[in-house]
């Protein structure tokens, strides 16, 4: 089995970060928030969700044996 390492869980939550925090501004931004707004929810949502995210992939990598096989 091969080894993954912790800067392998940090490039995946950055890449998906940069991918659903512009999704969400461009929601934003249909919706009628002003430049200012969109921006802030942007920059919120990809400093929050990316924290959580990286903490989420650690969990699950570290302690949940789901889906896991043993070869």
């Amino acid at each position: 089995m091969s080894e993954v390492t912790k800067s392998r869980h940090l490039a995946k939550a950055a890449t998906w970060r940069i991918i659903a925090s512009t999704t969400t501004a461009a929601i934003a931004w249909y919706f009628g928030l002003p430049p200012k707004a969109v921006g802030a929810v942007f920059l919120a949502d990809l400093i929050i969700k990316f924290v959580l995210y990286y903490a989420h992939e650690r969990l699950w990598y570290k302690h949940i044996t789901f889906g896991v096989k043993n070869v």
